[in-house]
């Protein structure tokens, strides 16, 4: 068991308290090391292994509480951020929970263009973003404030169109509706308060950064394992882009030799054809838990 000696006040993290970035934000949490029981449960909770706890939240929440230093980091989409123009710092883009903030109208309707919006009423959840974007092009639009459910707003003749999220597109095309323009595009950001913080909360930051890059680094790339003739050795260094310096053993076999290595994997496939066209045999991938550069 691991006891924390408390000497101040935990790094305190705003997350959203259910949703859809609930899960794999504290999927990350747990992948970097983080243990807490269970989050269902309370609205605050805390680390059993560093000095950390969690504030349970509205999403809407998080970038008023980073803000005002009630947390020291919040997980939040950045069109929440954006919609409250918050005085934070976003210090990391996490690559998951993408969607887009975008237009859509009834399919049949006449609106086709961003230009057709001028005078219409557009229901939405997000007004200042929606507001800014017609403002840039001069459109002059009536925003219709609306919580929830944005999309059966047209159906209902509270708006003639709305300004809503979008990831698969399936929802607006179950109410009838066709997406226009995206507006505003969005994922996940880490963000942090701009209030001074102490040297120990810092250092704290710094960690959970390192240990999130190390992570994001491993699931773009794959470790590799394969046999190939030592006179092949050079070439197969030539192929492999992110080896600074791949590890080489040597086999029962002194004309063959196994190489160890890691590889990026939107370049995946190509670099293996390449290698086995120089003679690597008996590849093995492994995916990577973290890597640390």
């Amino acid at each position: 068991m691991v006891f924390i000696l408390e000497t101040e006040q935990p790094l305190r993290i705003g997350i959203q308290k259910s949703g859809r970035l609930t899960e794999k934000t504290i999927r990350l949490l747990e992948d970097i090391g983080l243990k807490f029981d269970d989050y269902k449960s309370s609205l605050m909770v805390k680390c059993r292994n560093l000095n950390i706890e969690l504030l349970l939240i509205r999403d809407d929440d998080i970038p008023e509480y980073v803000q005002d230093g009630v947390c020291d980091l919040g997980f939040v989409g950045a069109n929440v951020t954006a919609e409250r123009n918050a005085n934070v710092s976003v210090i990391k883009d996490l690559e998951f929970g993408y969607c887009r903030l975008s237009l859509a109208s009834p399919k049949n309707g006449a609106i086709k263009t961003a230009e057709d919006f001028q005078g219409k009423r557009i229901a939405t959840s997000y007004p200042n973003l929606t507001k800014n974007f017609f403002s840039g092009k001069g459109i002059d639009v009536r925003i219709v404030e609306i919580s929830g459910a944005v999309e059966i707003a047209p159906t209902l003749n509270v708006a003639d169109a709305i300004c809503d999220l979008v990831s698969t597109g399936s929802t607006l095309k179950a109410n009838g509706l066709v997406e226009l323009e995206p507006i505003f595009y969005s994922q996940t950001q880490l963000i942090r308060t701009n209030q001074p913080i102490s040297a120990e909360k810092q250092e704290l930051i710094e960690r959970l950064l390192l240990r999130i890059n190390g992570r994001q680094l491993a699931e773009k790339s794959r470790y590799i394992m394969l046999n190939a003739p030592a006179s092949a050795v050079e070439e197969i260094k030539n192929i492999l882009p992110s080896a600074k310096s791949p590890t080489i053993l040597p086999l029962a076999d002194p004309e063959m030799v196994a190489i160890h290595s890691v590889v990026p994997i939107n370049q995946f496939w190509d670099i293996m054809e390449r290698l086995k066209q120089v003679g690597a045999s008996d590849m093995v991938i492994l995916p990577i838990q973290s890597l640390i550069q």
